[in-house]
């Protein structure tokens, strides 16, 4: 491979000069609030169409809004990314709030203007869609519409938006406090450290058992001592967003969710039914698993060991050359775009303390970039992460020629994209082995993410679905959640593993997110949806490119139904397309057990 030297720390100063002490984001800050002003004043003025010849005044709103949008959504990365660099920056944090605040107060104001906007007669309504400056964005208006249709009055909603700044947002942002203040004491081959959780959680793969044991006990030790804040963080979560739902007449608390995921309840069901009913390949692969570490069964901390000693590491440069390599046989465009991305410094990757756990992509919509955050310590493990988080940004970069209204798509379609390109990097790796023993090792991480997907998002879904149910009576106790994700664990993994993680749902960011609920089920639609577009790859190679591209510009235009239908000519209501997925995962199973036995 070619030698490189690919910066491992991100660069921020091209967006704002001087981090959170930033006077040019003090002034992008100023700037956006009195563009807000303005905008919020004519919004007052708006009044709802009568006539089909007001489509310029909303086109001009559409686009005054959108751009003002940007200009928060560019402040809130670069702060975000602040935040995940250093989780002890306290300026970083009291940026946040002021930039939940403007959202929020940003939020209230656009929402006015799609309540009022709704209201508009049919008649009218269908003239002003047709104008050529709002004809494209005719899915997104029509979803306003019913959505502003199954919501309270004006005044209601923005009271209901201005409360979650402190009484919703609020919380959110007290975890990730509480979580960047815990450290673990472990002693490492000799050597005593004092880890942040997510440096922590990298040695739930170390090859030593003793290593992960000790490391698991003292972080689920750590989340214990702390599980009466987290319960309190989880509770008042959950309570506004049940209150909210209860004054909006909502009864299924997951609408929301499937509402934002543009996704029909029967597509969800067909995906977990057929999940339900293929199990049984990944729990033998389990026990498997279990057999080679001289175990009857896994024990939780066992789930991302390896079974093959002395894996081999790649660096940082050497993983990025692994993927740019195999991005480069499915999409030159994708290829050349990681490539930029790795040489401009938008990744950081550095193994140090003080970083917030886990990975994400984030985008910079004025700049037109994104940043990537995650800890690489060279496992294939880490170079797939990597390579998923490009197919993040790659989705938002072909989404560049679209309407910014048209670029929000939802998670499951966001992790889409993500997923194909970690599957590229994954499937690459096990074909280029040299031994059996590499070959077992890879494929062993490959099926780590089958069992992520189809065993533990699959507890979440079902933890989080029974403690909303739970939470409609009231206060859920830390000891109660414990009980809930012991039982969802051991449903969801069929009872292969020994024990199970029971401060997940306080380990676990996702459920203390609050810009979505049920942030879990999309991953494993991603994951499948992602995989018959993987196949599809396969059999067209380059050839797919501009069809791949096509299918990820349509994806904030459109229900996942109708993506589906019109890309892969698939209906996914059916639990027939979602089990010739995971028939996909079931091969890897049958080529591990083959070389296991």
């Amino acid at each position: 491979m070619p030698k490189t030297s690919f910066p491992v720390v991100w660069d921020l100063e091209v967006f704002f000069k001087g981090g959170s002490e930033s006077q040019e984001l003090r002034d992008h800050l100023d700037e956006t609030k009195k563009r807000l002003s303005d905008f919020d004043e004519k919004i007052k003025a708006f009044e709802t169409p009568s006539r089909g010849n007001e489509g310029e005044q909303v086109a001009n709103l559409i686009e005054a809004g959108s751009n003002i949008n940007m200009q928060i959504r560019q402040a809130g990365a670069f702060v975000s990314c602040l935040e995940a660099e250093d989780m002890s920056n306290k300026k970083a944090s009291a940026l946040r709030s002021e930039i939940t605040e403007l959202s929020a107060s940003y939020g209230a104001t656009f929402n006015t203007f799609k309540q009022k906007l709704a209201k508009t007669p049919e008649a009218p309504w269908d003239e002003i869609l047709r104008n050529k400056r709002i004809s494209d964005l005719a899915f997104v208006l029509n979803e306003w519409r019913q959505s502003v249709s199954e919501q309270l009055s004006e005044e209601e909603e923005a009271l209901i938006t201005a409360l979650s700044v402190d009484g919703y947002h609020a919380w959110g942002q007290m975890y990730n406090t509480i979580v960047g203040s815990m450290t673990i004491k472990v002693t490492i081959e000799g050597e005593e450290k004092v880890l942040s959780v997510g440096q922590a959680n990298n040695y739930l793969s170390h090859e030593d058992p003793e290593v992960r044991k000790d490391v698991f006990e003292k972080l689920e030790a750590a989340w214990h001592e702390k599980e009466s804040l987290f319960a309190n963080t989880l509770n008042h979560l959950a309570g506004f967003r049940l209150s909210t739902y209860k004054k909006r007449g909502w009864d299924n608390v997951l609408k929301e969710p499937l509402d934002i995921n543009r996704m029909e309840q029967s597509t969800l069901d067909a995906m977990w039914g057929a999940i339900t009913k293929n199990k049984q390949p990944f729990v033998d692969f389990l026990y498997r698993k279990a057999k080679l570490l001289g175990k009857e069964k896994l024990e939780w901390y066992d789930l991302g060991a390896p079974t093959q000693k002395n894996k081999e590491k790649l660096s940082y440069d050497e993983g990025a050359q692994f993927i740019l390599k195999h991005f480069e046989k499915f999409s030159p465009k994708m290829a050349d775009f990681s490539r930029k991305a790795f040489e401009d410094a938008w990744i950081e990757a550095e193994d140090r303390s003080g970083k917030r756990p886990g990975g994400f992509c984030t985008g910079f919509p004025l700049s037109e970039q994104s940043r990537i955050f995650m800890t690489y310590n060279g496992t294939m493990s880490n170079v797939a992460t990597l390579a998923h988080e490009l197919g993040h940004a790659y989705h938002t970069h072909a989404l560049k020629p679209v309407h910014p209204i048209n670029r929000r798509y939802a998670m499951n379609v966001a992790e889409t994209a993500s997923t194909f390109a970690e599957m590229i990097v994954a499937d690459a790796s096990v074909k280029e082995a040299s031994t059996d023993s590499d070959k077992i090792a890879l494929l062993e991480d490959k099926l780590q993410r089958s069992v992520a997907f189809f065993m533990n998002i699959h507890s979440r879904f079902l933890f989080e679905t029974r403690f909303y149910e739970e939470r409609k009576n009231g206060f859920v106790p830390a000891s109660r959640l414990n009980e809930l994700t012991d039982e969802a664990q051991r449903e969801a993994y069929c009872d292969a593993v020994n024990s199970t993680s029971e401060t997940y749902w306080s380990n676990k960011l996702h459920f203390h997110i609050t810009g979505v609920p049920f942030y879990n089920f999309p991953y494993t639609f991603g994951y499948l949806f992602s995989l018959a577009i993987y196949a599809k790859a396969l059999e067209e190679g380059k050839d797919y490119e501009e069809k791949y591209i096509s299918l990820l510009q349509d994806t904030a235009r459109m229900s996942v139904e109708d993506l589906a239908l019109k890309h892969l000519d698939e209906d996914i209501t059916k639990e027939a397309f979602w089990e010739k997925a995971i028939d996909l995962c079931k091969q890897d199973v049958e080529e591990y057990m083959r070389l296991t036995e």
